[in-house]
């Protein structure tokens, strides 16, 4: 299935989270239809400046005090994506404040060639600091092309749901593709990812390996961008066979059902959206955490971080 930029300003904007959207809510829209003048100098006279004024899409929605990775869509009024390569970012405490910090953002690949695919072929991923729990505002900016500007803003929790890095992995005991079990009770991948069912997350911390644990379900997911998350895992996979990472699969609902809600594992990692994909060490520690899509460049950079 692919989808349509209308669409994935939907899904994609939810972060394909179990409860629901949350994060931007009314407040964007109401800046996008507010006549009031803006300040000079804060975050939104740079929105109101030169050039269309949108709001982000965002593609993540799990965060914490620190570092994180955020990852977004700018798609103008008629629901084209703008795929720069780089687009400028700015962080505010508040629409009406000075930015705090400002970064850039790469366009990333989603995907493999040759597999499943979305409209959105491309992310902009960047990291952003958020020193303390809040809402903080981001405005992007994609660099050439026409002229536009994305806004939205995003909450960080005290802390965040799903395990941060830094912290212990959850050694759960997921299902494995074991002789004589039918695989499509173990994945919906067509043809099933036997390489990511081969061990466990708590077998993968007992034998002090690292190891990477993608949390997704290629089949019901509500876009196609989750599928492209289990085959971009199944490609960097193939380049580390024999060197001691192992690489692993997790679906999302009970039975695969998604009428049975979340399954026991997802529960135990506590995760508000999927896709989720954690890269662990050997000491069972979480040193990369990817929500929602990303492409090989990412992970492979990540995996040669834990594989030493």
């Amino acid at each position: 299935m692919v989808i349509r930029p209308a669409a994935a300003l939907i899904a994609l904007g939810c972060a394909l989270a179990f409860a629901g959207c949350g994060g931007s809510g009314n407040s964007t829209t109401d800046a996008l239809t507010s006549t009031t003048a803006a300040p000079p100098g804060t975050l939104e006279a740079l929105w109101r400046g030169p050039g269309e004024d949108v709001a982000l899409v965002p593609g993540t929605s799990d965060y914490g005090p620190g570092s994180n990775r955020v990852s977004f869509l700018v798609v103008d009024k008629k629901s084209r994506l703008i795929e720069q390569p780089t687009a400028r970012v700015w962080i505010a405490r508040g629409l009406k404040q000075k930015p705090y910090a400002r970064a850039t953002a790469k366009l990333e690949p989603i995907g493999v060639p040759g597999g499943a695919k979305a409209d959105a072929q491309n992310i902009y991923v960047t990291t952003v600091e958020t020193p303390a729990p809040g809402t903080y505002w981001i405005l992007a900016e994609p660099v050439g092309g026409k002229r536009i500007q994305a806004l939205g803003n995003f909450v960080v929790r005290k802390q965040a749901a799903a395990p941060s890095v830094g912290e212990r992995a959850v050694a759960s005991q997921n299902p494995t593709l074991e002789p004589g079990v039918d695989p499509k009770t173990v994945t919906t991948a067509e043809p099933p990812d036997r390489n990511l069912l081969r061990t466990t997350v708590a077998a993968a911390m007992a034998a002090n390996r690292p190891f990477v644990v993608a949390f997704a379900t290629p089949l019901y997911c509500q876009t196609r961008t989750c599928g492209p998350v289990v085959q971009v895992v199944q490609s960097v996979a193939k380049n580390w066979q024999g060197k001691g990472v192992d690489f692993i699969h997790v679906e999302i609902y009970r039975d695969n059902d998604p009428a049975r809600g979340t399954n026991r594992w997802v529960k135990e990692w506590n995760l508000q959206s999927e896709p989720f994909t954690f890269v662990v060490d050997r000491t069972g520690v979480v040193r990369t955490r990817l929500e929602g899509a990303f492409g090989a460049a990412e992970l492979e950079a990540a995996v040669r971080k834990v594989a030493g």
